[in-house]
């Protein structure tokens, strides 16, 4: 099986930002998983439950969010 797109995910906003969201389970950023289910890491729980249902994930996450960001809201 396979959506358009998965953002039905727990989501917590990134520190110190108003308009940046971490997925809740592997604080990958929102714009980095894009809507994608391999968006997020490999061990995430959300993914690992998705793909244990039989969703479809193509490849690996690029990048976890980076905490060290010098852009500010």
């Amino acid at each position: 099986m396979k959506k358009p797109y998965y953002i039905d995910y727990r989501q917590e906003p990134f520190e110190g930002h108003a308009h940046r969201y971490l997925c809740a389970d592997c604080k990958v950023e929102t714009t980095t998983i894009n809507g994608q289910l391999s968006g997020h890491l490999t061990t995430c729980a959300y993914r690992l439950a998705l793909e244990k249902a039989g969703y479809e994930s193509s490849g690996a996450c690029q990048t976890p969010a980076s905490l060290d960001a010098d852009d500010v809201d």
